[in-house]
């Protein structure tokens, strides 16, 4: 009987603990942070309804070095955008929208660059990436911090960024339309997206300690600080505060109420409280938001299989060894974010962390989702790690090529009329920059996103190159003058600049 008992007693531990012991876990994690450079993160594992894993590892700051744990806040990111569909979902559920009402219905003066397309613009457009527009277009607007466009801003703008697919045939990742979808949720409800996320969800769930966006946060003495890897070494850096990213991405929560979140979604839409079990949204709106909208290119690749790869509803879709897969991530500079959820399973895994490397939450997530799916344990965040390493060497090697030259230029003191390059451009989503010179040299400044200026650079022929001052973006871009220098077009100079850095979509005009 005692035996019995024993191998009972066992069973359960290893349910409780998500098939992956706890110290195997911590040892994960803490190769995870050492690998990758990542000071702190944040897990969380939901099974069967229950939160079997909360905890925190390393520290919130390299600076303070206060520990992190289940209550440090992180910001989310696009984990964000979800929100954004449970709660149109709710609006749904009370007849006050449909998922195929116009978009012009709710804001008349929504544009895209095509008039049918903007005639024919649902709210299911807006949430599902498919617009025409391409990869991040227009987050120069949005992305880096301190810009001052607004959500009118935006949806005025729009009008302007061509499209680079013809309408709802193919995936691009974009930013700008959820932050519409936001203001149809301010317009119908009078709150401001923020208010309304933590009035109809945040609070119901009991997720006490987060927030729809930074300056909404209540207490914000356990957050953790935002960091990125400078010329080899880790450092703080500012914190993105626009509120202009809330509806794509501006919550602030831990790994404890996101359990919440992730348990709730996992009952389709149920949820406890202290007068019993509630419906959030219907499960109607939950099979809706997991359902495919938008085909994304699949790889079957081991160990997972996967044969089919889609974008719901502010959540990504995938088969994953013969089960679906609810996903997504976030990032922000200096924080990324992962939630994945298996329904057929009755499991989630929650992954916050406080330095921008991907392959550190993948790692994470992929050999505790392993785990339950019975594959053989394998060294994730060494495989994952030479990928790292194999896309940096490449990246550095076109980036290394470019300064190179103009180190040589510099060398040679090549002489450049800087007059012919200097005046006012404008762009007509991004508005106006100027190229100035000072004492010979020549540097770039926008007008209305103040954190992009920095020294230009004489590359070839036309094309010269701007590094920012801000040396934490990893994106300083080619400038190539056309037509007689009457027009500037820019490219990232790095292959894996991040995507928010739309360089590609602006078209600057001389103007002075």
């Amino acid at each position: 009987m005692k035996q019995q008992l024993s191998i009972l007693f066992v069973l359960i531990s290893c349910t409780l603990w998500a098939q992956i012991p706890e110290k195997q876990l911590d040892d994960l994690v803490e190769k995870t942070m050492k690998t990758f450079d990542v000071p702190g993160i944040a897990v969380a594992i939901v099974k069967d309804g229950k939160v079997v894993v909360a905890k925190g590892y390393g520290v919130r700051s390299i600076i303070t070095k206060e520990k992190t744990d289940a209550y440090t806040l992180f910001g989310i990111a696009s984990n964000s955008k979800a929100f954004t569909t449970a709660a149109l979902s709710i609006l749904i559920d009370e007849k006050k929208l449909d998922w195929n009402d116009k978009v012009v219905k709710y804001i008349p003066e929504f544009k895209m660059y095509n008039d049918y397309v903007t005639n024919e613009f649902t709210i299911k457009d807006l949430l599902t990436h498919r617009s025409g527009l391409g990869l991040g277009a227009g987050d120069l607007m949005i992305w880096p911090d301190k810009a001052d466009f607004n959500a009118n801003d935006i949806i005025h703008n729009l009008q302007y960024l061509k499209p680079v697919s013809a309408f709802r045939t193919k995936y691009d990742y974009d930013n700008l339309l959820y932050i519409v979808a936001g203001e149809v949720i301010h317009r119908i409800t009078g709150q401001e997206w923020a208010e309304f996320i933590e009035q109809r969800i945040m609070q119901p769930l009991g997720m006490d300690k987060s927030a729809g966006t930074w300056v909404r946060l209540k207490d914000t003495s356990d957050v953790i600080a935002p960091h990125v890897p400078i010329d080899g070494k880790l450092k703080v850096i500012s914190r993105y505060k626009n509120r202009i990213l809330d509806a794509a991405g501006g919550i602030y929560s831990n790994v404890n109420d996101m359990s919440k979140w992730a348990i709730m979604q996992l009952n389709k839409g149920k949820y406890e409280s202290g007068t019993g079990q509630n419906q959030l949204f219907s499960e109607e709106r939950q099979t809706e938001m997991w359902t495919p909208q938008t085909i994304i290119p699949a790889y079957t690749v081991a160990p997972y299989n996967t044969h089919f790869s889609a974008y719901g509803l502010g959540w990504g879709l995938a088969d994953v060894k013969g089960y679906k897969q609810i996903s997504h991530t976030g990032g922000l500079e200096g924080t990324v974010t992962q939630v994945t959820l298996i329904p057929e399973l009755q499991l989630g895994i929650i992954v916050l962390t406080n330095q921008q490397s991907g392959a550190a939450f993948r790692a994470i997530t992929n050999t505790i989702k392993n785990s339950y799916m019975d594959i053989p344990a394998e060294d994730l965040v060494t495989l994952y790690s030479n990928g790292v390493n194999t896309n940096a060497a490449e990246d550095n090697k076109v980036t290394n090529a470019v300064w190179e030259i103009v180190a040589s230029n510099q060398k040679a003191k090549i002489k450049i009329d800087t007059q012919k390059y200097t005046g006012t451009f404008h762009d007509n989503w991004f508005g106006d920059i100027v190229i100035s010179e000072k004492k010979g040299k020549m540097y770039f400044a926008s007008k209305r996103s103040p954190q992009l200026k920095g020294e230009v650079f004489f590359y070839k022929e036309n094309n010269f190159v701007v590094k920012w001052d801000n040396p934490y973006f990893h994106a300083d871009a080619h400038i190539f003058y056309e037509n007689d220098n009457t027009t500037i077009k820019m490219l990232p100079i790095a292959p894996d600049t991040d995507f928010s850095y739309d360089f590609q979509d602006l078209e600057f005009i001389k103007v002075n």
